[in-house]
């Protein structure tokens, strides 16, 4: 086993992983080390086991996607972007297709499917996998980086790539090692909070669950402060849960809530389910479907909406 290298890599998610693969591609000698024992243990979880590999959208769409200043992220984009992705995929023996947005799943609908195919890439290009080995330290004598430091021993490197995530979900081992990290050498960490989460409700439909389990599809979510000011919107799909809504618009939604919640108590959302339709244009739609002989509102309601949804609104719209 070396202890000398040109790259040191920590964290064997999908960063690190292609991170590794980009550096040894290029004739570096690389090590990833990863603190479990397996790599990619969050991305085996994400897309529902399916894996959300990419999105096939234009770049500047998926920069409006992106929380917070994903502005940021161009000159990335330039460098590498989801097409790039996509073709180092195909070109490892990964079939893709594309879903609804734009999603991009491999055809096997299975996580593993990507996961096995950066670890082949890892072996072939001979990268020094290190589990169960967590990083203690980023070595620095002020100036410049020199390696990291394990229960193992010290491991020199020209450069250290930090890829640990977050602290999204500390189970996978996404702990905030990498704040640490990067504290520990002098660099300054912004307030933390969450950019992409379920989104936790305190309305009474959800404590008694009658919204439970309803998926809407292509629906808008809109976030706005306690002024009514409308900070964010989003058109996707969204899920009612046990705790609150979860799916592609309110994991979008959620940093702005998040960020709100820092200065205020509490935040409004605000759901279209029609949102291609302006008013108008849904009270012509309605007038003649609603007005047959002998069909009572809540029929009516249901002839555009789902059921349970439509339960819902003609419930609420008594107590108006």
């Amino acid at each position: 086993m070396s202890k000398k290298f040109d790259v040191i890599v920590i964290g064997g998610g999908p960063a690190g992983m292609m991170a590794a693969i980009t550096a040894a591609m290029n004739g570096s000698q690389v090590a990833l080390f990863e603190k479990n024992k397996r790599l990619g243990k969050k991305l085996l979880m994400t897309g529902g086991g399916r894996c959300n590999v990419t999105n096939n959208r234009p770049v500047d769409d998926l920069i409006t996607h992106i929380p917070g200043n994903g502005r940021f992220l161009y000159s990335t984009f330039s460098q590498f972007d989801n097409q790039d992705v996509m073709t180092f995929f195909n070109e490892h023996g990964v079939a893709l297709k594309e879903e609804d947005h734009g999603r991009i799943f491999p055809v096997s609908d299975k996580s593993t499917t990507i996961v096995n195919a950066l670890k082949d890439e890892l072996e072939k290009l001979r990268v020094e996998l290190h589990f169960k080995e967590p990083i203690e330290k980023v070595i620095s004598d002020g100036t410049a980086i020199q390696g990291v430091r394990t229960s193992e021993g010290d491991y020199s490197a020209k450069s250290v790539i930090v890829t640990t995530g977050g602290i999204t979900h500390p189970s996978t081992g996404s702990q905030g090692d990498g704040y640490r990290f990067a504290k520990s050498v002098g660099h300054h960490v912004t307030p933390l909070y969450p950019t992409e989460s379920p989104i936790f409700l305190t309305n009474d439909f959800v404590a008694e669950k009658t919204l439970q389990g309803l998926s809407l599809q292509d629906v808008d979510l809109a976030v706005v402060d306690e002024k009514n000011k409308l900070i964010a919107s989003h058109e996707m799909d969204l899920l009612f849960t046990h705790f609150g809504i979860s799916g592609p618009a309110a994991l979008r939604c959620s940093s702005f809530v998040n960020q709100l919640l820092r200065t205020q108590e509490t935040v409004t959302l605000r759901l279209d389910c029609f949102p291609e339709k302006s008013a108008a244009a849904l009270d012509r739609r309605n007038q003649p479907a609603c007005g047959r002989i002998n069909e009572t509102i809540k029929e009516c309601f249901s002839r555009f909406l789902a059921g349970t949804t439509a339960a819902f609104l003609f419930r609420k719209s008594r107590n108006w």
